[in-house]
């Protein structure tokens, strides 16, 4: 398989977001496999700032994502040269939601399923959107997920979930969240990656690698 076929057909994971009372926090696994079955990479990144206020997730074909991603970059620094002005959540979500309208429409003999989660600050507050695979844009109060291990990140966040949560409890929540996936989707795993979005900005909190070498 060469390097062009395997960047398309990455896919699998488990990104998460949820809303806390002092800010947004932010996780993902950073596996990339082949449709679930075999590894391909152990260190992706898949939760990363878009600007200084917002952070993006992405889960689906990593070609597509790292496109978007790649335009959706480009578009805000042009709107803040123009306007002078940091966008605001609910405008980037926007925009995002018509670039993967427009991906997952256009002919191709390899479909654009891409999702993506952003979360941010704003002078509005704190916010959460999910970007799904058609261009929907769905806005959460609380939390959400995506990706294949998505389900049991669900169980989780379900049962363990508290409105007006900390930021410093929500971290944890978020690495149980993703950690449960790790143990039951083949398609996440290898580590787990947290940021968080404050008044004071986005920060990564916490980065941990599984080391699975075993020496003899």
């Amino acid at each position: 398989m060469d390097t062009q076929l395997q960047d398309m057909v990455k896919k699998g994971t488990t990104t998460l977001g949820l809303v806390c009372k002092d800010g947004v926090v932010m996780a993902a696994d950073k596996r990339a496999s082949a449709a679930g079955r075999m590894v391909l990479d152990r260190n992706i990144e898949k939760v990363f700032p878009i600007t200084d206020n917002i952070v993006m997730t992405i889960a689906g074909l990593v070609s597509d994502a790292q496109l978007i991603t790649k335009i959706i970059k480009a578009e805000l620094n042009l709107k803040k040269m123009r306007t002078g002005k940091e966008p605001l959540v609910k405008e980037v979500a926007s925009l995002l939601g018509v670039v993967v309208y427009n991906n997952i429409r256009k002919f191709s003999t390899i479909p654009g399923i891409v999702g993506l989660i952003l979360g941010g600050t704003d002078k509005d507050g704190f916010h959460l959107y999910n970007i799904g695979v058609d261009g929907s844009v769905m806005s959460y109060e609380d939390y959400t997920a995506d990706g294949s291990g998505m389900i049991f990140a669900f169980g989780v966040l379900d049962t363990l979930f508290k409105k007006d949560l900390p930021v410093s409890e929500g971290v944890k929540l978020a690495i149980r969240a993703i950690n449960a996936a790790l143990q039951r989707d083949t398609a996440t795993g290898d580590g787990i990656d947290v940021y968080t979005i404050t008044k004071a900005g986005a920060k990564k909190v916490f980065a941990h690698k599984i080391d699975y070498t075993v020496n003899v």
